[in-house]
């Protein structure tokens, strides 16, 4: 069956009609079996919308990020970023060409899931953008994704599996591709040939993914030109100075172990450790990789759960990427029993 042929429900609520076999629900079962056949119907909408909307949000994002596109300079950069992930990937000799090409392969993923998540959310060649967002997450998964442990952890996964359930499903409501099918339908009863019927379909998909193709192309190259945002100047974040002493005791800090703090000046958590007996530091809780807040210290790491990024306990090195800087680290004293938070070292 074609993508938005009408189902029983649609086509006036015969299936909870009496038939001639004998009779059928009534009243408020009647009701009731309509209200189920709407709920299942448009069960996938939600995540549809979800994944329309987040793929063109992540087109634009990258579009809008002067760092994206800067090259092998900005630890940032796409570039940057797929080095980073290529020497723990087990597709990592697939992305050679990439290193090649970089701008090219940057602008290809970002009109990439612009397109994805236009096509999803106007309900046009459905299956085809599914695909598309599904090889996209796919890739994800396999490169900045691949180490992240437990697995539950990183988000392409779950990304895959959420464009599989839009693949098998379609978007056969509320979308171009019903409204074509319902109109193919009213065609073929009009008396039209398949093969009319077929070009017909063809023609006007062609028509529509052409003029959504280019209002996205519009609104990525707008996006690129007017919104780009401008880099953050290169440094560390601003010195825990200001406002009260940050201090913590000195024996809620084991060897190995840690205690969390914030920094004044920007709110974000950090963590004091103590690596070896008698040396103390600070460290960022933020990933160097994507903002995300890395967890506390164990067995002289600190891990990023979203996309799998180590960082040595003591120094806060990269151990494992996809990350490429290290966590920015902070001067810790010592007073008595207690450990005060001072600068971020340069």
């Amino acid at each position: 069956m074609m993508e938005g042929t009408k189902d029983p429900v649609e086509a006036g609520g015969s299936a909870s009609a009496p038939s001639a076999a004998g009779p059928g629900p009534t009243g408020r079962a009647a009701r009731s079996a309509q209200r189920r056949a709407l709920a299942g119907r448009y069960a996938l909408l939600p995540l549809r919308l979800f994944l329309g909307v987040t793929f063109v949000y992540a087109g634009l994002d990258k579009l809008a990020d002067s760092h994206y596109l800067a090259g092998k300079s900005d630890p940032l950069s796409f570039y940057a970023q797929t080095v980073a992930a290529k020497g723990g990937s087990p597709i990592g000799w697939a992305l050679e060409p990439a290193l090649h090409a970089p701008t090219v392969f940057g602008l290809l993923i970002a009109f990439g899931e612009l397109a994805v998540g236009l096509g999803t959310l106007f309900g046009l060649i459905g299956r085809v953008a599914a695909l598309g967002g599904a090889l996209l997450s796919l890739t994800l998964f396999l490169t900045i994704s691949w180490n992240v442990s437990p697995y539950y952890l990183g988000n392409d996964l779950p990304y895959l599996l959420a464009w599989t359930a839009l693949l098998l499903a379609g978007t056969p409501y509320l979308s171009v591709d019903g409204y074509l099918a319902r109109r193919a339908e009213r065609d073929r009863e009009r008396g039209l040939t398949e093969e009319a019927v077929r070009r017909r379909t063809v023609l006007d998909s062609g028509i529509a993914a052409v003029a959504l193709g280019g209002g996205g192309l519009l609104a990525g190259s707008l996006t690129a030109t007017f919104v780009r945002r401008k880099p953050k100047p290169a440094g560390t974040p601003s010195p825990a100075q200001g406002g009260a002493k940050v201090s913590v005791a000195v024996a809620d800090v084991p060897v190995g172990g840690s205690a969390t703090v914030k920094d004044p000046s920007s709110g974000d958590a950090v963590y004091i450790v103590q690596p070896t007996a008698g040396q103390y530091c600070g460290l960022s809780s933020i990933c160097t990789h994507a903002g995300c807040t890395v967890d506390p210290p164990k067995n002289g790491q600190l891990s990023c759960p979203c996309h799998g990024s180590r960082f040595d306990a003591g120094t806060g090195a990269v151990l494992n990427g996809p990350a490429v800087k290290p966590l920015p680290k902070y001067t810790v004293t010592k007073d008595g029993d207690r450990l005060d938070l001072g600068a971020v070292q340069s």
